[in-house]
């Protein structure tokens, strides 16, 4: 951890620890799909963590097996723990003709390049052990033309113009083949959900009886898509807001008028800024002749702050590139800087904290030109957000009734501290290309009790580092001696 994550940690942890200041709401009482953070992934793509499974891999060609594998999963999965989600999507993990699994050949067996049944369920222990969930796709379609349904004639399939096989979805042999298959695959591996893709051609009354069968299965199971559908499933895309995202973030002084898409809330969506089966974001940006890491810093506070469930696609943390697969997928280099990791930790504590952030109500204060300003608000908390996404230094007064009486704002991404002015205005003023995120506090003035909260704080950090280094100098002395 270096020394900029552990500032922004401890800044955090002094947000929430002082019962003196209004700090993260109350633990909900029951969690839901909203409180969820998504990070999405390839298997093959993501990390080798053994070399027995790497038949005819060669990381030199895209469209091939690059030797990704559960194993390698579990062994970075600290790296994912770090930028704080709270779900690993696997993506396909079937038997498949490709290594992103979008030919699959069958709906048990497991892909052998990713790793045994064994290390499959050792993975989804761990990730339950780290307090995490997991869940893992299943394709309704478009599977390859050697699927062991297709190939045994077990099932009406029809054949695409592209060598891949649908199955015929007015069958209800079919239909209730696959609702079996998608119970079996989450029961028997203890998945926390399933996410449906290929939906095309299943109309919304089997995709809601498919969604209502997995549910009855499986107490507390997500059903998610990535695809738009009228079905009831538990989490959805809009590529509507996607878009809105896009168009806004890529560049600065963007005409930013589409967020005001977000003013419609209520449903439960999905927030990305790309998926694992389009052009990435950066590959916008860097075709615009903008600058990642710059776009990036005000696009993920957006993601996170915003209503909604944010997902990320994998490897965004180090700015991956691509306009389609296979170059949108290569393998995880994880000795690449992540200085725009622990941008992301900090942001994703923040919505883990705050149940406010995740599900409180949100109005758009002012939208122009890329400069935004929204509010998270909830009985407990007022939070407010502020993105100057353009190229000059910027500034908002915001009515004292619109924050509250007697509070101050206190941001808690780089410290800044607004407080009310004589005309009863609460002054904004931001840097171009910078976004803070703050929080209302009550403002009492010098505050004797919270200082001397704050400095024992300090103290017990700056002890706790004093141990970890005293310690790791110790065992260096050890093992000199030893040596």
């Amino acid at each position: 951890m270096n020394r900029k994550r552990l500032i922004g940690v401890a800044a955090i942890f002094l947000l929430f620890f002082s019962a003196l200041t209004p700090a993260g709401a109350a633990a909900k009482s029951e969690h839901s799909i909203m409180d969820e953070s998504i990070y999405d992934l390839l298997v093959d793509r993501f990390n080798n963590g053994v070399g027995r499974n790497d038949i005819d891999v060669d990381t030199q060609k895209g469209d091939a097996f690059n030797g990704g594998d559960f194993i390698g999963i579990q062994a970075r999965l600290q790296h994912i723990i770090d930028m704080g989600f709270t779900m690993i999507s696997l993506g396909p993990v079937f038997k498949t003709e490709t290594y992103d699994g979008n030919r699959a050949l069958s709906y048990t067996e497991l892909e052998p390049h990713f790793g045994t049944e064994e290390e499959l369920g050792a993975l989804v222990k761990e990730i339950h052990k780290k307090k995490m969930k997991v869940i893992a796709d299943f394709p309704l379609g478009k599977v390859s033309a050697e699927h062991e349904w297709a190939k045994n004639q077990t099932y009406r399939s029809i054949h695409a113009a592209d060598g891949t096989v649908n199955w015929n979805p007015g069958d209800r042999n079919v239909k209730d083949a696959l609702i079996e298959a998608a119970i079996d695959f989450i029961t028997a591996y203890e998945l926390d959900g399933i996410r449906l893709t290929k939906l095309e051609g299943f109309d919304e009354a089997f995709l809601n009886e498919m969604i209502e069968a997995i549910h009855n299965a499986k107490d507390g199971a997500y059903v998610l898509t990535n695809e738009e559908s009228g079905a009831a499933f538990d989490l959805k895309p809009s590529d509507a807001k996607m878009q809105a995202l896009r168009e806004s973030y890529v560049r600065f002084d963007p005409d930013s008028s589409p967020m005001d898409l977000f003013k419609e809330v209520g449903k439960k969506e999905l927030l990305q800024y790309d998926d694992l089966t389009g052009p990435r974001f950066t590959y916008d940006i860097v075709e615009a002749r903008m600058f990642p890491p710059t776009r990036w810093k005000v696009a993920a506070t957006a993601l996170f702050t915003l209503p909604g469930v944010p997902l990320m696609t994998y490897g965004t943390e180090i700015a991956v590139n691509g306009k389609e697969a296979p170059e949108s997928h290569p393998l995880f280099n994880f000795k690449t800087d992540m200085e725009f990791k622990d941008l992301i930790g900090n942001l994703n504590l923040l919505r883990n904290e705050s149940e406010t952030l995740r599900s409180g109500d949100f109005e758009m204060l002012h939208n122009e030109d890329g400069f935004l300003i929204y509010k998270r608000t909830s009985e407990d908390e007022t939070w407010l957000i502020a993105i100057n996404n353009t190229s000059k230094t910027s500034n908002l007064a915001i009515p004292v009734e619109k924050i509250g009486e007697n509070k101050k704002l206190r941001g808690v991404l780089d410290g800044d501290l607004i407080r009310e002015t004589d005309d009863g205005m609460f002054h904004v003023v931001l840097d171009r290309e910078l976004a803070e995120v703050y929080i209302a506090d009550d403002d009492k003035g010098f505050n004797t009790p919270y200082l001397i909260a704050s400095i024992l704080v300090y103290v017990m950090f700056l002890g706790f580092l004093f141990l970890v280094i005293k310690k790791g100098r110790e065992k260096r002395r050890t093992d000199n001696k030893t040596a």
